[in-house]
């Protein structure tokens, strides 16, 4: 679909006030910690949760010259966390070219893996590429059962994504007194809200540790947005009407104030910015019109911007709230 077909289907399917008539007022950024790197939509994997569509036949790539403005902005700018996500990162060539010259900004910098991707021939070195530079991994692992985790990803990939844990284990992720961290994702199997994140990493960890013999430092609980690819499976299984009427009731007001779009900003493969991830999807893009890619980044314009909303935030919005960095309540 479209990106235009998924708003027209998500305002078809969300009755009532807009997002922006429930908080009752514009949400502007409150600040720039986080600047998110949207490296591409190619990836080995074609999850069904995914909303970024992404899958081994994307083209779209980010080039080494928006990488460059990237670096030229966070070289100039006191941005404290540099994010970087797909797709699957590593199947970007500049990749390990940009981690080191990222590496030396001393900045937090984290990966988002879909963890498969690191035992695939050619991209084994990525791990001690992370290591030796002290990246941040964030994994993918919806669920801590693997027939759960398979039926979203492909069978065999939670197999695949606990080696690839062992391995970063075995490099010093997540073990006791080292700096390297390994963070988790979950997503739920389906079209309903996750659970605590507290008793959902509980959870994670005893039966991981228990079962496969892996550690990792925290589990970040993410609701789906339904955009992308989600959102078509939602619109297949019959469950968008359903799925969003949940979003909205769930609607949380205590989560506006912390939601990410207030201190990040997301890059797309191209340059052009955004306010989040799933704004980029669907092509949604900072409100700044004389700052809209990252090689015309007024710094003071964005990290007061005005967000731009639509039905999708209500995933941000509901129960503990949503973000990239997992819960919000």
């Amino acid at each position: 679909m479209l990106p235009s077909e998924q708003l027209e289907a998500l305002e078809k399917a969300s009755p009532g006030p807009p997002f922006g008539g429930m908080i009752g007022r514009p949400l502007h950024a409150a600040s720039l910690d986080i600047l998110q790197i949207n490296t591409g939509k190619r990836c080995n994997l074609s999850c069904r949760h995914c909303h970024v569509d992404a899958g081994p036949g994307r083209t779209e790539l980010m080039g080494r010259g928006i990488f460059e403005k990237c670096l030229e902005v966070l070289d100039r700018y006191d941005i404290g966390t540099i994010d970087i996500t797909g797709g699957a990162p590593e199947m970007n060539p500049e990749l390990p070219w940009f981690i080191h010259e990222a590496a030396a900004l001393g900045r937090r910098l984290m990966v988002r893996s879909n963890l498969a991707v690191l035992l695939e021939d050619g991209y084994e070195h990525f791990m001690n590429l992370y290591a030796s530079h002290g990246v941040e991994v964030v994994g993918s692992l919806p669920d801590y059962r693997m027939e759960r985790t398979d039926r979203q990803r492909g069978a065999g990939l939670f197999d695949r994504a606990i080696e690839a844990m062992r391995r970063l284990n075995a490099l010093g992720y997540a073990q006791p007194g080292s700096p390297l961290v390994l963070d988790l994702v979950h997503n739920p199997v389906g079209t309903y809200l996750p659970a605590s994140q507290a008793a959902l990493e509980h959870e994670y960890r005893t039966r991981l540790k228990a079962d496969h013999g892996v550690d990792f430092n925290t589990l970040f609980c993410l609701v789906n947005s339904p955009t992308g690819r989600y959102l078509e499976y939602l619109i297949r299984s019959d469950n968008l009407i359903d799925y969003v009427s949940s979003l909205r009731q769930s609607f949380n007001p205590s989560t506006i104030d912390c939601l990410m779009c207030r201190n990040t900003l997301s890059v797309g493969w191209d340059g052009r910015l955004y306010d989040c991830d799933f704004n980029q999807m669907l092509e949604l893009p900072v409100s700044c019109t004389s700052s809209c890619t990252v090689g015309e980044f007024d710094y003071g314009e964005l990290k007061t911007r005005r967000i731009v909303t639509a039905d999708h935030c209500f995933s941000c919005t509901a129960g503990a709230g949503s973000s990239c960095q997992g819960a919000l309540r």
